[in-house]
């Protein structure tokens, strides 16, 4: 684990990519989250992410548990809080093993485990005013 971070500035693949290369690794992949604008059939103003204090001890947790179950020469993660635009990178997920299909099954695995389980909650904000909370216990 190279690079576990929850931050409200814009988030660069390039730092993520970096953080995972490695002369180990025949294999990196990169997933790249970013805000869409509909969900459901209806058009999405806006986001607000808000994560719970122990987001980032449950994201390492998560990372951790990806390693231990896959065979890896790193694995990176950030995920984006704060108030985000149509377009912005809401999240980013990479992972560098010495074969490709490690590495894209890690990475499936981190952003599945990562959604599933740390608290970071999505407040969507539609164009007719309505809002929304995603993931939310």
């Amino acid at each position: 684990m190279r690079l576990l971070d929850l931050r409200e500035q814009p988030l660069d693949p390039a730092e993520v990519l970096a953080a995972v290369a490695d002369p180990h690794a025949g294999g990196v992949n990169l997933f790249v989250g970013v805000v869409r604008d509909h969900d459901g059939g209806e058009h999405v103003a806006h986001l607000d992410y808000s994560a719970h204090p122990t987001a980032l001890d449950r994201l390492r947790e998560v990372a951790e548990g990806v390693v231990a179950d896959f065979e890896l020469v790193a694995v990176a993660a950030v995920h984006r809080v704060g108030r985000l635009a149509i377009g912005d990178t809401a999240v980013l997920v990479a992972a560098s093993a010495a074969h490709r299909g490690q590495a894209y099954d890690a990475s499936r695995a981190l952003i599945d485990r990562l959604k599933a389980q740390v608290p970071v909650w999505k407040h969507q904000v539609f164009a007719d005013g309505r809002e929304e909370w995603v993931g939310t216990p």
